[in-house]
C-alpha cells in the first residue's frame, strides 16, 4: 500500500531544484516541492505537506496533519511499512 503522509518542511535545501528537507515521524528526507509551485502555494519552513514517493503533493494545515498522522498510526502495519520505506529512501 502506498500512502501520502503528512510531513513538516524543515528547510528548503535546493531552491533551484525545488528540494526541501521534510520530517515525518522523526525521519528526515529530502523531497521535491516543485509540484506546489503550479498553483502559487509553494512550501517553506514550518509548512505541512502531504508527501508521496518523494514529492510534496499539497499543503495542509497543522490540525489536518496531526489528525491524519493519528489515523495512519491506527492503521498499524501499513503505516509502519510506509515509514520503513521512507527511512530507506533518499533523493539526492
Amino acid at each position: 500500500m502506498c500512502l501520502a503522509i503528512p510531513g513538516q518542511v524543515v528547510e528548503v535545501v535546493d531552491e533551484q531544484n525545488r528540494l526541501a528537507t521534510v520530517e515525518v515521524a522523526g525521519v528526515r528526507r529530502t523531497v521535491n516541492i516543485g509540484l506546489l509551485d503550479v498553483d502559487g502555494t509553494s512550501a517553506g519552513a514550518g509548512d505541512w505537506v502531504l508527501i508521496h514517493v518523494g514529492f510534496a503533493l499539497s499543503k495542509i494545515d497543522e490540525a489536518e496533519a496531526h489528525a491524519t498522522l493519528k489515523l495512519l498510526a491506527e492503521m498499524g502495519a501499513e503505516y509502519e511499512q510506509e515509514l520503513e520505506e521512507l527511512k530507506a529512501s533518499a533523493i539526492e
